[in-house]
């Protein structure tokens, strides 16, 4: 039997037991294209929170990462979410702990907290508002601007979100994703050469993020041909753009998704080694064994699920 036999055999057993489970499946854009392939919904993690909201399914299989997961059990306390592999993690997550949280909500005594989904639920419960990539501006613009704002974790976003929004009285925590962070601007500027018609999509997270601001700013960069996107706005972006040629300067694993949405266009990745460990954890395999062995039940304790609800209906919500 070759690979591919074997994979459509795992599909067709997936659809039958997704039918058994009454289950969804959601995947983030990040995932191997199998797995993008197979998805009830595919996004980035706004998209499919709101998915998670909005299912009437009793069973939702999360191919993510384990803060994603956590998200889906805090918005359905009444349905099974199962994450395919529990080593699924996330470096941007581990970057701050609710204990350091509460040390720096002590140093800025009513400051408005605003993290990043990429975190943990437990600091989700010592926030007050939770955002993504998509909504972050949106939601710093509706706090009022005489609040002191902490931004966690993510220090590239955070600093994106504030020359967006020209918070001056917005501190950033200096987290970062490993993946993102390690697209390099010498990198971005490479590619440029050798792509010179090609339109820039940055991810706020990416370690040139920042970069292209300034060189925006400085006319380095064309303005017209740059942006700074979401994975959910650089999928519609790169449909709508009547561009030819994209530099995609975040995961790699959304590529295969942009290239089946427009199959005459080329996207080139700004960093081919900008893969995620994590990400690529799930399979079909496991995705298969999670619906015949209910693995693995992610659950979240009630007092902090109660605490972190509030913060993340506010990011379903906004944007």
């Amino acid at each position: 039997m070759t690979v591919t036999e074997m994979q459509s055999r795992i599909i067709e057993e997936i659809q039958e037991w997704k039918k058994k489970r009454n289950a969804i499946l959601l995947a983030h854009n990040y995932q191997l294209p199998e797995i993008q392939d197979i998805a009830d919904v595919l996004g980035d993690s706004l998209a499919l929170a709101r998915a998670a909201v909005n299912t009437t399914k009793d069973v939702i299989v999360f191919c993510g990462v384990h803060f994603m997961a956590e998200t889906a059990a805090m918005l359905n306390p009444e349905k099974t979410v199962l994450l395919p592999d529990l080593e699924a993690g996330c470096s941007l997550a581990d970057s701050i702990t609710a204990d350091q949280l509460r040390e720096w909500k002590a140093e800025h005594p009513g400051a408005v907290v605003v993290a990043y989904v990429n975190t943990t639920a437990e600091v989700k419960a010592e926030s007050d508002y939770c955002c993504t990539s998509s909504n972050a501006v949106d939601i710093v613009r509706s706090i009022p601007e005489d609040k002191e704002i902490l931004f966690l974790p993510d220090m590239f976003l955070g600093s994106f979100v504030k020359k967006e929004t020209g918070r001056e009285n917005m501190h950033i925590w200096m987290g970062e994703c490993h993946v993102h962070a390690g697209i390099a601007p010498h990198q971005v500027e490479e590619v440029l050469t050798e792509h010179p018609e090609a339109e820039l999509l940055v991810h706020p997270e990416c370690g040139c993020s920042t970069s292209s601001m300034y060189l925006m700013s400085e006319g380095v960069l064309p303005k017209d041909k740059t942006h700074i996107l979401s994975t959910g706005n650089m999928l519609k972006h790169s449909k709508d753009s009547q561009a030819d040629e994209f530099i995609v300067a975040t995961e790699v694993g959304i590529i295969h998704q942009m290239e089946k949405q427009n199959p005459t266009k080329r996207f080139v990745a700004a960093n081919p080694e900008a893969i995620c460990p994590f990400m690529k954890m799930i399979t079909l395999e496991k995705v298969l064994a999670a619906l015949k062995e209910n693995k693995h039940v992610i659950t979240v304790p009630a007092d902090t699920a109660k605490r972190a609800k509030l913060s993340i209906e506010r990011m379903v919500s906004i944007g």
